[in-house]
């Protein structure tokens, strides 16, 4: 699954063209590199997304095409 659509899918960011953006931006790394927006997720992976000061780190548990609101929080586990 693409990156961007994992981050929107999970609900970690809520609209696609923003995770677009953030991953053009350099903002979004999988396992320590600089991802973009096209790249490969699967289970395992470890995305960290900085916004201005603040940084998160998620493990991705599940891939999903479609999931419900109640249920995203289920795709991934947060890391510190």
């Amino acid at each position: 699954m693409r990156l961007d659509k994992y981050l929107k899918v999970s609900r970690i960011i809520k609209r696609r063209t923003v995770a677009n953006e953030a991953c053009d931006g350099g903002r979004v790394t999988v396992n320590g590199k600089i991802a973009k927006a096209g790249a490969e997720i699967k289970e395992g992976d470890v995305i960290e997304v900085r916004f201005g000061s603040s940084v998160s780190k998620y493990e991705v548990v599940t891939l999903s095409e479609h999931v419900l609101k109640a249920d995203a929080c289920g795709m991934y586990r947060v890391i510190e």
